[in-house]
């Protein structure tokens, strides 16, 4: 091994323990809240809010399903398809306005979007009731910097429920640079939980 590679392969090394310190608190406090890596098969989304318990699921490199497909129009009229976004990391997350978890998680999501922009990654609401009238004062009220496909044709659920079901409202789904399934919370997502998910799969590409 060369001098100049030595301090390389230990930053990757940091990076990767730090990742690792990071997921072993995020699910300590999962647990310690009820929630783990098993979901409940029981909850439906889009039928009211069911708010899940916060469990989380990863999925081996190998063993994940996808490319994720999905595309759709944003409350400003806009198009927006996540295969623009490959070789970025992508989080996809299901609400609606008057879902309670939804709203309490909102600010978590708002800072991970600011905070993880310059790191490549991206966030998509994805919103199966809401109207723009409903939608956009949502949007505003927490300043929200990343925008949400009008889904209420649900071709953006269904193209989900093919590779990773969707079973509960909110559902946050972390894809890697591939645009394949890495990770998936059910229900409220807790922002340091969802931190350690992301900074997992962003090291994945560091440390290629």
């Amino acid at each position: 091994m060369t001098t100049a590679a030595r301090p390389a392969r230990r930053a990757r090394t940091r990076r990767a323990a730090s990742v690792a310190i990071a997921l072993a608190g995020a699910l300590a406090l999962a647990a310690c809240s009820g929630g783990g890596t098993t979901t409940a098969d029981t909850d439906v989304a889009d039928q009211g809010y069911v708010s899940g318990d916060g469990s989380f699921t990863q999925w081996a490199a190998d063993d994940r399903k996808g490319p994720v497909e999905v595309a759709g129009t944003d409350y400003e009229g806009e198009a927006v398809d996540v295969a623009d976004w490959r070789g970025d990391v992508v989080v996809l997350n299901t609400w609606y306005a008057q879902c309670p978890p939804c709203r309490e998680e909102a600010p978590d999501l708002v800072d991970i979007a600011n905070e993880y922009a310059d790191a490549g990654v991206h966030l998509l609401g994805i919103n199966g009731v809401d109207d723009a009238g409903a939608a956009v004062p949502f949007q505003e009220t927490f300043d929200v910097p990343y925008p949400s496909i009008d889904d209420r044709d649900k071709h953006a659920i269904a193209a989900l429920q093919g590779i990773v079901p969707i079973q509960a409202t909110p559902t946050t789904v972390v894809l890697d640079r591939e645009g394949k399934v890495a990770a998936r919370i059910v229900g409220l997502a807790e922002g340091s939980t969802l931190r350690a998910l992301v900074d997992e799969v962003l090291a994945e590409d560091g440390a290629a």
